[in-house]
């Protein structure tokens, strides 16, 4: 993430991932009207800006999704196919920049699908009525039910107006019952339903990117900390997606080459059932954390892969990545066996 937003969160959001992440693959569907700012602006990971002589072809530049001035009766809406299946915690209905063009009131509908895309026969459910929203804004919303498992809302705006960004907030559904117990997977990929929950920094790009899909596209497509003045070193800690037996650990610094870290550790350790809010005393005891991958010497862009190298130390479900001192990773991956 380029920047970070002095947002305070609710406990709803904490720990949560963002199912309508344009970077995790969540993409707008359909919208009934898109005239003066289309429905992929409102699904960026970046905070909104506002570019104050900034115009194009229909009037001025924002960024977010803005239908134009209805004059007939009715009202717009959008249909976003989430990143992945999963449980829906709440919302951030944000119309940051958008003061006498916002709309009054949004409601959401949600729906579930084994595959493909909504059609004018799949069936909608109410996840949150019609709710009040107000001029450059964050409005945080927690929904009643978060027992069920969807794939796609439909977002209603009334009757017209912008949203600069709509975050929902929750957690991958994944049916581990399905996986055999012998089947190797990436316990940290986060469509597996793996998270960071604290870090030390992350000025240029979030801990969340390196549990993402593939490789790195680029530079900003990983966690890159601030080059660090002082003693330490940076760190972040995950929960994985499931408890597991750790056997093959894969740290890649793609584009990476002037600011890759000089070295690496990670520690584990089985905390079933923790609140994912780590107080500073956790944090500080997570040092100390059994040692699942000693410390490693890293290379420039480079893919390391460590088999023998990594410890037995049982099943975990929170694992501690060290770097040393500052710098940028790509992607972990976290191979092993469902426990």
């Amino acid at each position: 993430m380029s920047e970070v937003e002095s947002v305070d969160v609710p406990d709803f959001a904490k720990g949560a991932v963002n199912l309508a992440s344009a970077r995790l693959g969540a993409r707008g569907l359909y919208a009934t009207d898109e005239f003066f700012a289309p429905l992929s602006r409102m699904l960026k990971d970046d905070p909104a800006v506002f570019l104050p002589g900034e115009y194009d072809e229909n009037g001025k530049w924002m960024d977010g999704w803005e239908s134009r001035r209805k004059r007939v009766p009715g009202h717009d809406w959008a249909v976003i196919r989430l990143a992945m299946p999963g449980y829906v915690h709440g919302f951030d209905i944000d119309t940051s920049h958008f003061t006498g063009n916002y709309p009054p009131h949004c409601s959401i509908e949600a729906c579930f699908l084994e595959e493909g895309d909504p059609t004018d026969a799949s069936d909608w459910t109410e996840i949150l009525p019609k709710h009040p929203l107000g001029p450059n804004a964050h409005h945080f919303i927690e929904v009643a039910d978060k027992t069920k498992v969807w794939t796609h809302l439909r977002l209603h705006i009334y009757p017209d107006g912008g949203i600069a960004r709509l975050r929902v907030y929750g957690s991958a559904h994944v049916d581990w019952s399905k996986i055999p117990a012998d089947r190797e997977i990436d316990l940290a990929y986060i469509f597996n339903g793996s998270k960071s929950l604290a870090w030390s920094d992350a000025h240029y790009g979030h801990p969340d990117l390196i549990l993402n899909a593939g490789r790195g596209v680029n530079m900003g497509d990983g966690w890159e900390t601030a080059r660090r003045r002082g003693p330490g070193h940076d760190w972040a800690i995950i929960r994985l997606g499931h408890a597991g037996l750790i056997r093959r650990i894969v740290i890649d610094t793609a584009h990476f080459k002037g600011n890759f870290p000089d070295g690496a550790e990670i520690r584990g350790i089985s905390l079933p059932g923790h609140s994912d809010y780590f107080s500073a005393d956790e944090i500080a005891a997570s040092e100390g954390w059994p040692e699942l991958l000693p410390r490693q010497k890293l290379k420039a862009d480079h893919i390391h892969d460590y088999a023998g190298e990594v410890r037995d130390i049982g099943p975990v479900t929170h694992v501690r990545l060290a770097m040393f001192p500052d710098g940028g990773i790509s992607r972990l991956r976290l191979f092993g066996f469902k426990a």
